[in-house]
């Protein structure tokens, strides 16, 4: 098999505007994130007002992540995202109000808390929709033979902008205040609108349009549940973020623990990204085709050691080089996932996919930060991450033994195949 040229997708044009999009929206995002979880954990001291956030985003993100797979694969994908964008900074522009000195101010702590509860639920239904839509516009803006080395370039941007806007926005929130950083956010989210209209609207691939939802999310899910590779994926990442997530009591670390501020509080977080963008950059390089399914189990028991290191540490240095490992590992488990994705989903499924992906690992997320939140409560943030890291070791040793497809998984015949293709 030919090596394929590890720059291979940024010759396309089209994919670099997407990736110039992609990394001011999730920029904007990794601050708008960092910023609420250090503001409300400010105001109320409580952390398990940090785990209700997570909550309010996955009841509307889970209950609608089928639904928007559906549309996403009915509509064109360009408009949709714009459309997505132009929602998203509303709720920038609700979130930089709710934190003006004339609001906090005038309203009490429970109004203001309620008010950014009621954004994020707002967001968590909107975010049902970004992934698909995301996921399937990649797929029409660059050719199936290069589908693997693009997830890795948008999946690296990803990581990129957010280990830069994790960075950033502990230093904003001490250089410019919450209130102003938040309205930088909202700027980033309008200049990510104007961005995504020099792509070109695309063809709907999808040729059951007017499809009954009923029989559409059927076949959606049906097809995931059937290919054991990727169910098999979804499933073990989907409980090593439930878990093994740090990010939502990371303000508890930073403020009572290791007592770094809102600039430690920054770089805690930018260090898990920043070691997914150099594990991500290296797999540009060296493909993960060959034995795929052992890499993935190896990468997810690394991050479940580095999640237990982080938990015991309390030395700030020490907290910084287990959660750079954890992103190290994280990127790994994440190009694999995208890879196995983008080269095992059809063309006329993309979006239902993507939604189930969601619904698996994405919305694992916020129900993690619910549980890291909630166990903080109970048992304390430190016996709450070495739990978390405890089970996603074994977590990988189940899914080593029940699932042999994921395992043994190989994608290199696939990835030829690609490349082989007109």
């Amino acid at each position: 098999m030919a090596k394929t040229n590890p720059y291979a997708a940024l010759k396309i044009k089209e994919f670099n505007i997407f990736l110039l999009m992609r990394f001011l929206l999730v920029f904007g995002w990794s601050m708008q994130f960092i910023v609420i979880e250090w503001q409300v954990y400010s105001i109320t001291k409580d952390p398990l007002s940090l785990g209700i956030i997570g909550l309010m985003e996955i009841i509307p993100a889970f209950s609608m992540a089928l639904f928007a797979g559906h549309i996403v694969d009915q509509k064109e994908k360009r408009n949709l995202l714009a459309l997505c964008i132009a929602t998203f900074s509303l709720i920038s522009l609700g979130l930089y109000f709710l934190t003006t000195d004339s609001i906090l101010e005038s309203w009490s702590t429970n109004k203001i808390l309620y008010g950014i509860y009621g954004l994020v639920f707002f967001g968590g239904f909107l975010r049902s929709f970004f992934g698909p839509t995301i996921f399937s516009l990649v797929a029409l803006i660059v050719p199936k033979k290069i589908y693997h080395n693009a997830a890795t370039w948008s999946t690296s941007t990803w990581k990129t902008a957010s280990v830069s806007g994790a960075l950033f926005a502990g230093f904003s929130i001490s250089w410019m205040g919450v209130a102003n950083t938040l309205l930088l956010v909202f700027v980033l989210v309008i200049l990510s609108f104007i961005v995504v209209f020099f792509i070109k609207k695309k063809p709907i691939l999808n040729t059951k349009i007017g499809e009954p939802i009923r029989e559409s999310l059927k076949a959606g899910v049906t097809f995931v549940f059937q290919n054991k590779a990727i169910l098999g994926a979804l499933t073990l990442d989907m409980i090593a973020v439930l878990f093994g997530g740090t990010v939502a009591i990371l303000s508890v670390f930073a403020q009572d623990i290791l007592k770094v501020g809102s600039e430690g509080f920054g770089i805690l977080n930018a260090s898990i990204s920043l070691g997914s963008i150099v594990t991500m950059f290296i797999t540009t390089y060296i493909p993960i085709n060959k034995n795929t399914g052992k890499k993935l189990l190896v990468a997810v028991f690394i991050f479940g050691l580095s999640i237990i290191a982080f938990g015991l540490s309390s030395i700030f240095w020490v907290s910084i080089l287990a959660l750079f490992i954890s992103g190290a590992a994280d990127g790994i488990s994440m190009v694999i996932r995208q890879t196995i994705l983008q080269i095992k989903t059809p063309d006329e499924m993309r979006g239902r996919v993507s939604s189930v992906n969601s619904m698996f690992v994405g919305s694992s997320n916020e129900l993690g930060a619910f549980e890291s939140g909630l166990a903080a409560k109970i048992i304390g943030p430190v016996a709450a991450v070495v739990f978390g890291g405890t089970m996603t070791l074994l977590t990988v040793g189940a899914t080593a033994i029940i699932n042999p497809t994921l395992r043994d998984l190989d994608l290199t015949k696939d990835i030829e195949e690609h490349e082989n293709a007109e």
